[in-house]
């Protein structure tokens, strides 16, 4: 533990070194989960939302509803300000009901000047969530977006419905890249049982990059999401092929810095007493051996800051969530963010 805490002190002392003289640029790209964030109005097309409603189970009002609002913007506030203290550029988010959740988000206090928009499309998932991507228009534009459907009827899944993954090309910070929000089906009925519903998943966003890969080796592309899976699990192993060692990874492969947390015990949601890392960010090989002058891959963080852990009790310094059961305990999300910073030098240190 020592010598983790020693390295990341080094590390942080060596980029402040180059940030004072080549006056490096910073941007950060963020997923967050935000935890079945519904608004309290029942809505006749989506029934997966009776339970976040007054009369459902748990009595989700207008009030609890605008609570979680800030609750979650609190959080987007600080998230990745360390180094550039206007956040992310980009968020990617899983557990959303619709544009109207997105909208009074982005209008909170604690993040209405960054001027965040977002990009949404009404999923067939059977609860009624979505993903979304929230964007700074400031750091970057959208060129073209689509909804990638994921078909797990094969599966015998019922209905085969659950989310589409979320495919957004656009510019961010004057670079050309493809964004992948995901959110992977669950482990019910088991790991074992369900896995061949993520490898399905995991497929939808692979094929489309590997005719990416193919047209253009150099294409930049973060791939990202609530995967219902670990970062050594088959379907990010295996079905995306993705590595933790930045020296094994090509300039087609997909590089996942996450593995080495989740290998230290890091991980952003807690259950049965055991950590999973199952919110992750990965990004293509081009992002990790660019010179100064370009966009380039300088570290990632889970953000379990303290404010976000329960502090006593039998889940003390796991994620302090919105429901202890059906009671509302004015919590976050029962996951942690996780973040990726890049970095370029200033055209003119």
């Amino acid at each position: 533990m020592k010598r983790i805490s020693l390295l990341l002190i080094a590390s942080f002392i060596a980029f402040s070194s180059i940030a004072e003289k080549k006056n490096y640029h910073v941007t950060t790209v963020a997923f967050y989960n935000f935890e079945n964030f519904f608004d309290a109005d029942d809505d006749p097309k989506n029934w997966g939302d009776d339970e976040f409603t007054p009369n459902g189970p748990y009595h989700y009002t207008e009030e609890i509803f605008q609570q979680k609002a800030h609750n979650i913007a609190t959080v987007l506030q600080q998230l990745g300000t360390e180094l550039n203290p206007e956040g992310p550029a980009l968020i990617g988010t899983a557990e959303i009901e619709n544009d109207h959740v997105l909208d009074v988000l982005v209008s909170q206090p604690e993040i209405k000047a960054r001027n965040y928009k977002y990009v949404h499309f009404e999923s067939p998932d059977s609860r009624g969530i979505d993903v979304a991507l929230l964007y700074n228009p400031k750091y970057f534009t959208v060129l073209n977006a689509e909804a990638l459907y994921t078909d797990i009827s094969t599966t015998g899944e019922k209905g085969g419905k659950t989310r589409d993954v979320l495919h957004v090309a656009g510019v961010l910070a004057g670079d050309t890249v493809h964004v992948f929000v995901n959110h992977w089906p669950s482990r019910r009925g088991g790991e074992a049982a369900s896995a061949p519903l993520r490898a399905i998943a995991a497929n939808v966003s692979k094929k489309l990059i590997d005719s990416m890969m193919a047209a253009n080796p150099a294409t930049r592309v973060i791939l990202m999401g609530d995967l219902n899976d670990d970062p050594i699990s088959p379907s990010v192993a295996k079905v995306l092929g993705a590595k933790g060692d930045k020296d094994k990874v090509d300039q087609t492969g997909l590089f996942n810095p996450f593995v080495n947390f989740y290998k230290q015990g890091i991980g952003t949601l807690a259950y049965n007493n055991a950590w999973n890392l199952f919110d992750q960010i990965m990004i293509s090989g081009e992002w990790l051996k660019q010179p100064d002058e370009h966009w380039r891959y300088y570290k990632a963080e889970v953000f379990n800051r303290e404010f976000l852990k329960n502090k006593f009790g039998q889940y003390k310094g796991s994620p302090h969530r919105s429901f202890d059961g059906n009671n509302w305990i004015n919590g976050y999300s029962d996951h942690f963010p996780t973040i990726i910073y890049f970095i370029r030098a200033t055209q003119n240190p």
